[in-house]
């Protein structure tokens, strides 16, 4: 199944949405695994501007984007400086990823409390969130 990049940024809004109904419904593990999965969509989303119409890419490179882990989906994204070079300027920006990064799909066997969905949902959703920044790339 491929996935376009539009469809990609639509299922990170559609994540976050889910995610935030989870959470005021009493549902904190799964708002906080939703909420992680919605920032895996954004950055395959700016992955995906990175394919190029009649080029074959490298096997390697497309094997890469299919990981779940979000660090590693920055440094694929090519977007490591970027974020190190934004947060001098907005160190609640490197503050929120340093929590967001942490995030695993692993996550949805773990039991999480309000507290730490609440966190993660305050680190990706709003204007100054990480979804906002990455849905500007």
């Amino acid at each position: 199944m491929s996935l376009s990049r539009q469809t990609l940024r639509e299922l990170a809004e559609l994540r976050l949405t889910e995610a935030n109904l989870l959470l005021a419904n009493g549902q904190p593990s799964g708002a906080y695994y939703l909420a992680g999965y919605s920032i895996e969509c954004a950055l395959k989303a700016v992955i995906a501007e990175n394919f190029r119409a009649n080029e074959i890419p490298d096997q390697r490179y497309v094997k890469d984007v299919y990981t779940h882990d979000l660090a590693a989906l920055l440094r694929i994204a090519e977007l490591e400086q970027e974020l190190d070079a934004v947060k001098k300027v907005r160190p609640d920006l490197h503050r929120r990823w340093t929590l967001v990064k942490t995030w695993s799909e692993k996550d949805r066997y773990e039991v999480w409390t309000e507290a730490e969905a609440s966190a993660i949902l305050d680190a990706i959703d709003g204007d100054e969130g990480i979804l906002k920044w990455l849905q500007n790339r």
